[in-house]
Order: structure tokens, then C-alpha cells, then sequence
């Protein structure tokens, strides 16, 4: 059976205002294993995962960070909050005929409860999660993993991503990626990367709906 046409939504940095918030989890991580490295540094590595992000940054593997980092993290994910616009972005895209899948390598618990504070759960099809990857963003597992999940025709799949490593991840999967700033990221940096179009935040995407590739698949879906 063909694949239907789906868009696979990246959650940190994206739907959800947390990417600073993970940068400070990670500093605090490091210092609780008697490590350290700048939090600018970390900041723009966020959205890769650990397992390539802290060996990137300090030379070597560190459990004890790992470990740390998602203790910090839930000391601080009360105060993540949704990007203006998500939810209804989720939903317009399900309104639309496109498949919803939210592409992340979050670990299970915190997928979950960025679900609940977006709060369209019932938008989306499909989720993925760190279990379902075996190696994390640039590389395109989690990617392949949301394809499968949702059943979407790889040929009529789009990302939408708030870092480079998000359209890194895409293009190694054949995919278009469509961009947001809000994950720290310049417009121009994205571009660069590959992006299809740069949105300022997913509430800009909503609004010019029609005009994006998102809105193209869901009037191809139509005619």
C-alpha cells in the first residue's frame, strides 16, 4: 500500500520553548560529573543528542553527565511552554489529509509531557521517541523511524525542524525540511543547511499555510 503524505514535526526548539532550557540542564549536568563547557557551545549543539553532543563538546564520553542531565532537565520542565500557534498548527495540518507525526528522540517521559503542554494530542498520528533511534539527530533515524511510524510516503514527507541538525537529519533521509528561528538558529544558518523555506516561529508558518510546501500536500491530496 502507498504511503500517505505526512509531515514529521521535530519537538524541542520547534513546538515547544525548551531549547534554552535543555542548554541549562546540560550545564548543570556537566558540573555535577566535575565537568564543564560553555553554555554558548552547548546551546549550539542542542537538538543533537547525547550520545554525539556531549563527546562533541568535551572530548570524550561522560555517563555521569548523561546520567545528570535528565535529572536536571525535570527540575526545570515546568517551565517549557508551547510556541504561540503549535497546537493549531498540529491541528490545521491534520485538518488538511496530512498524517501528524512528532519526530523526536526525546526520552519517552519527556515526549510525553511536551505533548501535554502543547495540549494536541489528539492532532497527531504518530510519535517517536528515543527508543525508537538508534543513533540521534544529524543522523536520520528518528527521521525513517516517523516515516514508518505514520506510513508516510517517504516521497511525500516534509520536516519541520528548528536546527541544523534537523535539516541535516532530513536531507540524509531525502527529505524537504522547512525551518522555524525559534530554536536559536539564523534564518541564514538554515538556508545554508538546506532548508526549503525559513519561517520566524510556527504561528508564521500557520498563517502563510496555503503558500508552504505543507499546504501544498494538502491540496495535492484534494485534486
Amino acid at each position: 500500500m502507498t504511503g500517505r503524505p505526512g509531515v514529521l514535526f521535530d519537538l524541542d526548539g520547534t513546538l515547544v520553548d525548551t531549547n534554552y532550557l535543555h542548554t541549562l540542564a546540560w550545564s548543570r549536568a556537566f558540573a555535577d560529573a566535575g565537568e564543564w563547557a560553555p553554555m554558548n557551545a552547548i546551546h549550539r549543539l542542542i537538538g543533537m543528542g547525547g550520545d554525539q553532543l556531549v563527546p562533541r563538546l568535551l572530548g570524550h564520553d561522560s555517563s555521569a553527565a548523561s546520567a545528570a542531565r535528565s535529572r536536571r532537565y525535570r527540575e526545570l520542565m515546568s517551565e517549557a511552554r508551547a510556541f504561540p500557534g503549535a497546537a493549531e498548527l498540529l491541528e490545521h495540518a491534520r485538518q488538511s489529509g496530512l498524517v501528524v507525526v512528532i519526530a523526536s528522540s526525546a526520552p519517552k517521559d519527556e515526549l510525553d509531557a511536551m505533548l501535554e503542554v502543547i495540549g494536541a494530542a489528539g492532532s497527531v498520528d504518530a510519535t517517536t521517541s528515543a527508543d525508537d533511534a538508534t543513533a540521534s539527530k544529524p543522523q536520520p533515524d528518528v527521521l525513517l523511524a516517523a516515516l514508518e511510524a505514520g506510513h508516510i510516503d517517504s516521497q511525500r514527507g516534509v520536516v519541520v525542524g528548528d536546527s541544523i541538525w534537523d535539516v541535516q537529519a532530513a536531507r540524509a533521509a531525502g527529505l524537504a525540511c522547512l525551518g522555524v528561528e525559534t530554536g536559536g538558529f539564523s534564518a541564514h544558518e538554515l538556508r545554508e543547511e538546506g532548508a526549503l523555506h525559513v519561517y520566524r516561529d510556527v504561528s508564521e508558518l500557520l498563517a502563510q499555510f496555503p503558500l508552504s510546501a505543507l499546504g501544498q500536500l494538502g491540496a495535492a491530496i484534494t485534486r
